[in-house]
């Protein structure tokens, strides 16, 4: 059974993080222009939203959105590996002329960005692929590292962090949730 066992940030926190990142994706690529964002399914796609809407308020740039589910891109999924590779990518740009900015909800051991990466990748070569994820919990298997980080958490393994959205949560905020035995 999962218990809450503390509420790191709140809508508001959630949000200033999220201006921070944009700014530091405005900062770091001279702009917005050539920029698309593609959002990691489920939580990844409207902290994507987020960014682009922030982008659009800060630098007059409308920035395109798409989103990527990589449930079969996954290598830690040994039951899906015969199975042919899913087409659940929606990049409304060409990632070939595009810095394409994979957004998660959190990193941890590196596999969901490796699968995102591998999906964008199966849709063209990106000028410049980078990512962006709201929280960095630490515990890396794979050498991946986000180019925009809103929030560290140190963590320990027993532990999960869990991203809330408006859109799918009815609410906004980032917890920590134990394992609790009973």
């Amino acid at each position: 059974m999962l218990t809450v066992k503390s509420e790191l940030m709140d809508e508001a926190a959630v949000r200033r993080s999220l201006a921070r990142m944009s700014h530091e994706i405005i900062e770091k690529n001279k702009g917005a222009e050539g920029l698309c964002l593609v959002g990691i399914r489920r939580r990844g796609v409207p902290l994507a939203h987020i960014l682009a809407e922030n982008i659009e308020r800060y630098e007059g740039v409308a920035v395109p959105v798409g989103s990527v589910d990589v449930t079969l891109y996954r290598d830690d999924l040994t039951e899906t590996a015969d199975l042919p590779r899913a087409k659940g990518i929606e990049i409304p740009a060409d990632v070939r002329t595009h810095t394409v900015i994979l957004v998660d909800d959190v990193i941890y051991t590196g596999r969901t960005a490796r699968a995102a990466i591998e999906a964008v990748f199966s849709a063209g070569r990106p000028a410049v692929l980078q990512l962006a994820a709201l929280i960095d919990r630490g515990h890396r298997e794979l050498p991946i590292r986000p180019d925009f980080v809103g929030k560290n958490i140190p963590t320990s393994r027993d532990e999960i962090v869990s991203v809330l959205t408006d859109e799918i949560d009815g609410r906004t905020a980032v917890r920590i949730l134990q394992r609790r035995e009973d």
